[in-house]
């Protein structure tokens, strides 16, 4: 497979790691197999991935021509979610239909990917993180922006009164398995969102506290996170 490097993840591990530097287009249109499987997608440009029901008149699409933005939509719901080489992780993770870990419940489905990643933030030293195990939480906000809103399975973390995002988690289900697709932020520049969608419920400021970065490298995350998978 082009680009792709398959690891072992842990000895009788069930799950392939498969490791990928690919455009995120080229990730989002592309079919995979029904197996346990971890796919590490580290993109190779920036890139604004829209929701599947969102519109491309939400960015400013000169402004992304001009600096080399990938424009992309993903076959999921949610969000718009800027993604920048080596500012965030981005893991596929799939579940063939059948197994242990598949559940026809569509809001419950991701609750066990929720609790590993709890397990990996914790071992990580993120404390407060919890699963929302709620419906979708959001807002026009949170109808723009993926970190914006919090849906079932995804990381959140208390801090006071306020509630940040850590692990966003988009789902697409076939006939043959489940793919989560999951992303954490390293960095965050709000700017991005500033330079790049087009007429914002209001001032960026007002959601700032709503997204958490995880300080810690990208392999480091991604080894973790492989280390709690259940066998």
């Amino acid at each position: 497979m082009h680009g792709s490097n398959i690891l072992p993840t842990l000895p009788n591990s069930s799950w392939k790691l498969y490791t990928e530097h690919v455009s995120a287009g080229a990730q989002h249109g592309r079919d995979l197999v029904a197996e346990r499987a971890v796919w590490d997608v580290r993109i190779t440009q920036k890139a604004m991935v829209l929701g599947s029901r969102q519109d491309e008149s939400l960015l400013n699409g000169e402004q992304c021509s001009r600096d080399g933005i990938e424009v992309v939509r993903r076959r999921s719901g949610g969000g718009i979610v800027f993604l920048a080489p080596g500012e965030h992780v981005w893991l596929d993770v799939v579940v063939p239909r059948g197994d242990v870990l598949w559940s026809n419940d569509v809001a419950q489905a991701s609750w066990w990917l929720g609790d590993v990643w709890v397990q990996t933030l914790n071992a990580l030293g993120k404390n407060n993180v919890s699963v929302h195990h709620e419906s979708l939480s959001s807002d026009q906000w949170g109808d723009l922006l993926c970190f914006a809103g919090v849906g079932p399975g995804e990381v959140v973390q208390r801090n006071d009164e306020s509630l940040s995002k850590l692990v966003g988690i988009s789902q697409r289900r076939t006939r043959d398995y489940a793919r989560f697709q999951c992303t954490i932020y390293s960095k965050w520049n709000p700017r991005d969102v500033e330079m790049y969608v087009m007429n914002t419920p209001g001032n960026l400021s007002e959601i700032a506290h709503r997204v958490a970065v995880v300080q810690a490298s990208q392999q480091a995350i991604v080894d973790t996170f492989v280390s709690h998978l259940p066998l």
